[in-house]
C-alpha cells in the first residue's frame, strides 16, 4: 500500500525567545535555525519513517532544490512535486519559548497555488487500499479526497488550521478526521449533533489521544509517553503520520495509536519539525519494555 499526501511544504524560520511576545512587544531571538516545515511535508517524512511508501504532491516556487532533496533522504517520492516559477515557496515563522512552547506565522505561497488539471493527473494513481493524508494548508483538499474515496483509498484529514467552510466540504469524503483539542472543541460548537463522518483521532498533548469510532460508538485513548519537551512544533503532524503509515501497514487502530504516540514522544525531545522526526527503529527502541503510561 501506498500513503500520498496532499500536503504543504513550507521553509521553517525558527526564532527562540524567553516568552512568546506580547502584542507591541519586540524581542531579541536567543537562537534561529531554518528547516523543512509545512504540515504535509512534517507528515510525509513522519510516514517514510515510519516506514510507509509515501509520494507527496505538492508545490514549491524556485530556488529550494535544498526542500525536495531533503524530502528525498527521508524516503518521500517527490515527483508529485511542482516546481511554480511565479509563485514563492510556502514558510512559517515559528517562536519557541523557554517552556517549548510555540507561535507560528505562515505564509502558503505555492501551496494555495495548485492547478485542478494538475491534481487529476497527479491522483491517478491512488488505488483501493492506499491512504490519502490532507490538511488545510493547501488548495484542492475536497477534490483530492474526492478522488481518493473514488478509488476505493483510506482518507485522513487534518483539520488544520481549523477552517470550518474547507471542513464542511471535505468530510463527505474523509474517512478519519483529525484534529487536537482546541481544533475538536470548535467543531463540536459549530456542528453539534452527529457528524458526517466514520471516525475521529483527536490528540491531546500531555493528555495523551484518543480514537473514536462514530458508527459503533466505541472509543480507544492511548495515553501520552512523559518525557521533557524541548519543542513541540510538529508534535501532531508526527502523530498523525505514523498512525497513518501504521494503519496503511495493516497494523490495528490500537497499535497505530501506540506507535504515534511514542514517535511524537520523542520528536518533542528534538529541535525542529521536518527534521526531528524519528525513525522506526528509534521509535521501536523507545517502545522496547516500555509499559503504556497509566
Amino acid at each position: 500500500m501506498t500513503v500520498w499526501n496532499l500536503g504543504s511544504i513550507n521553509i521553517d524560520h525558527v526564532y527562540r525567545l524567553d516568552h512568546l511576545p506580547r502584542p507591541g512587544e519586540t524581542l531579541a531571538a536567543t537562537g534561529h535555525d531554518q528547516g523543512l516545515g509545512g504540515k504535509g511535508a512534517n507528515q510525509s517524512v513522519a510516514a517514510a519513517r515510519a516506514g510507509a511508501t509515501v509520494r507527496h504532491l505538492g508545490a514549491l516556487g524556485p530556488g529550494a532544490d535544498w526542500v525536495i532533496a531533503r524530502l528525498q533522504a527521508s524516503g518521500v517520492a517527490t515527483e508529485g512535486i511542482r516546481i511554480l516559477p511565479d509563485s514563492s515557496s510556502g514558510h512559517a515563522i515559528i517562536m519557541v519559548d523557554a517552556d517549548a512552547e510555540n507561535a507560528i506565522v505562515i505564509h502558503a505561497g505555492a501551496n494555495r497555488a495548485l492547478d485542478p488539471d494538475w491534481l487529476r493527473g497527479a491522483c491517478a494513481g491512488i488505488a483501493a487500499g492506499d491512504t490519502l493524508l490532507i490538511q488545510n494548508e493547501t488548495s484542492l483538499q475536497a477534490e483530492a479526497a474526492r478522488l481518493a474515496q473514488e478509488a476505493g483509498a483510506r482518507v485522513i484529514y487534518s483539520a488544520a488550521p481549523f477552517d470550518l467552510d474547507a471542513l464542511r466540504e471535505v468530510l463527505p469524503h474523509v474517512s478519519i478526521l483529525a484534529l487536537n483539542e482546541g481544533e475538536a472543541e470548535q467543531l463540536f460548537a459549530a456542528m453539534p449533533g452527529a457528524l458526517p463522518v466514520a471516525q475521529m483521532l483527536i490528540t491531546r498533548g500531555a493528555k495523551g489521544a484518543e480514537f473514536r469510532d462514530l458508527r459503533s460508538g466505541e472509543s480507544l485513548h492511548q495515553p501520552a509517553f512523559p518525557v521533557t519537551p524541548v519543542d513541540t512544533t510538529g508534535a501532531g503532524d508526527c502523530f498523525a503520520g505514523y498512525f497513518a503509515a501504521a494503519l496503511d501497514g495493516g497494523e490495528s487502530v490500537a497499535q497505530a495509536l501506540r506507535l504515534a504516540a511514542a514517535a511524537a514522544a520523542l520528536q518533542v525531545t528534538r529541535s525542529g519539525a521536518g527534521d526531528a522526526m524519528p525513525t522506526r527503529a528509534e521509535v521501536e527502541a523507545f517502545l522496547k519494555d516500555r509499559p503504556d503510561p497509566a
